[in-house]
């Protein structure tokens, strides 16, 4: 029961990711955003995961035969930390130009289907009949949000922010690749998330002087970055990775269905943002067809990774 708390508290963090940059300052952007809260997020994670990963390291038998740190774990650790600061601006992105719920949906919606596609690139896995009709699903959801937008507003989802919310999605479905593989390979998960947001937060370090962060210098900009990086990234991590040790992957994907759904309700109570009928529509059949995901990862070894979001 821990475990699942963990994991559902780590989901509800991560939602409140787009409604956090809304009530943000004026003269924000994604790219500042995300940079910022890469800087003290990944720093954070990176001291609090590899203390964890160290006091495994202790308790691990002294027999127990420990992977090596060679060029190619080394590789695959700084791309998801490269993948996880690229994923930041074009969240941001999505949620600035078509809203939280929308952006939201459709970067979460969008990256445990890519994950799964990617993978079967890479192995030649081939699909479940299951995950290739919750693929159907979720790309048709997608379509209708695509069409549908605001209520009110006839033109649409915004082509540039739908273009970031899957891009961002499919940053992570790298994440999630990456991160299995190294998983596989004996890697402590701490290890590998503490690697995660060291590397991104060096990454976003160098990308500090070429954005405009004038608006840290008021206290609802502050409270915004600390509390992405630190809430958002840091604890939620954390969170996640420990709960996701004592739960089956079914369970862990069920539970990070709420983190679209935090988004969506804070996105429409919140906020206020409305929908139209069509992207409604939308949601419901993206949300089906994530459900359908999670169901279909009762077995071994699901094609479609579990989602970590930044």
């Amino acid at each position: 029961m821990v475990h699942v708390l963990a994991v559902l508290a780590a989901a509800v963090l991560f939602g409140t990711t787009g409604t956090s940059q809304a009530l943000g300052p004026d003269g924000t952007t994604p790219l500042s955003i995300g940079v910022m809260r890469m800087v003290i997020g990944g720093t954070g994670l990176a001291v609090i995961a590899f203390s964890l990963a160290a006091r495994h390291a202790r308790r691990r038998p002294s027999a127990a035969t420990r992977p090596r740190l060679t060029l190619q774990p080394l590789s695959l650790m700084v791309l998801t930390g490269a993948c996880l600061a690229l994923y930041q601006p074009l969240f941001f992105l999505g949620t600035a130009r078509n809203g939280v719920a929308v952006g939201t949906v459709v970067a979460l919606g969008s990256a445990p289907i890519l994950a799964g596609l990617l993978e079967w690139a890479l192995t030649r896995r081939t699909p479940t009949p299951t995950w290739m009709a919750a693929t159907a699903l979720a790309t048709l959801g997608v379509v209708l949000l695509g069409f549908g937008g605001e209520a009110g507003d006839g033109s649409g989802t915004d082509p540039l922010g739908l273009l970031g919310s899957v891009g961002a999605g499919a940053s992570f479905a790298v994440i999630a690749n990456a991160q299995r593989r190294l998983l596989d390979a004996g890697w402590d998960p701490f290890t590998v998330v503490g690697a995660m947001g060291a590397s991104s937060a060096a990454i976003c370090a160098f990308a500090l002087p070429f954005v405009d962060l004038a608006w840290l210098g008021t206290g609802s900009g502050v409270a915004m970055a600390l509390w992405l990086g630190l809430g958002t990234i840091s604890i939620a991590y954390v969170l996640f990775t420990w709960g996701l040790s004592g739960l089956t992957a079914a369970t862990a994907a069920t539970l990070t269905l709420g983190e679209p759904l935090t988004a969506s309700v804070l996105g429409i109570v919140v906020l206020g943002e409305r929908l139209s009928a069509l992207a409604v529509v939308g949601l419901v059949v993206l949300a089906a067809g994530l459900a359908l995901l999670a169901w279909g990862s009762r077995v071994p070894r699901d094609p479609a990774p579990y989602a970590v979001e930044a």
